[in-house]
C-alpha cells in the first residue's frame, strides 16, 4: 500500500513562530514552496502558507499604502498569520487518506510528523508528481 511516506518531502524547510513575513516570503521564493512548518523548540506549532501572507498584506479590510508594507514584512510575524495546531499525518499514513484529507479541507499540505517530530510534509504536488509519473508518456498536440 501507498503510504505518506512514500510521497512526502522529507526534511522540509521551517521557519520560527518570530520569523519576520520578509523571511518567510523570501524562503518560500527562493526554495519554491508554498507552505511552511512552523517549529518551536523543535515541535510543530503551526504552518504558515502564501495565501496566510497574501491575506494579510492585502486585506480589504485594513487600508493602508504601499509604504507600509515594508514595516508590515518587517514586524509581523509567522505567529501572528499562521495556522496553530495544524491537522498531521504521519509517515504510516496510507496516501489515500492523506489524499483525502487535502480534498476535503482545502488544504495545500501536511505536516508528517513521527512521534511528535517533523519528519516530512505531504503537498498536493506530491500527489500531482506521483500521478504525473504513473502515466505513459502521451504526446500533446498544441497546434
Amino acid at each position: 500500500m501507498l503510504t505518506v511516506n512514500d510521497l512526502m518531502t522529507i526534511i522540509p524547510y521551517t521557519v520560527t513562530p518570530a520569523t519576520p513575513l520578509r523571511h518567510v516570503i523570501e524562503l518560500m521564493k527562493a526554495e519554491g514552496c508554498r507552505q511552511l512548518p512552523v517549529l518551536e523548540n523543535g515541535k510543530l506549532v503551526g504552518i504558515i502558507t502564501d495565501r496566510d501572507m497574501r491575506l494579510v498584506m492585502n486585506s480589504p479590510i485594513v487600508l493602508h499604502g504601499r509604504w507600509q508594507d515594508e514595516e508590515l514584512l518587517d514586524k509581523v510575524t509567522a505567529e501572528s498569520c499562521m495556522t496553530p495546531n495544524p491537522m498531521t499525518v504521519t509517515p504510516e499514513t496510507p496516501a489515500y487518506r492523506a489524499a483525502g484529507m487535502l480534498s476535503i479541507y482545502k488544504f495545500g499540505a501536511l505536516p508528517v510528523v513521527d512521534e511528535d517530530t517533523l519528519v516530512g510534509i505531504i503537498t498536493v504536488t506530491d500527489f500531482l508528481d506521483y500521478f504525473a509519473a504513473e502515466q505513459p508518456e502521451t504526446v500533446i498536440d498544441t497546434s
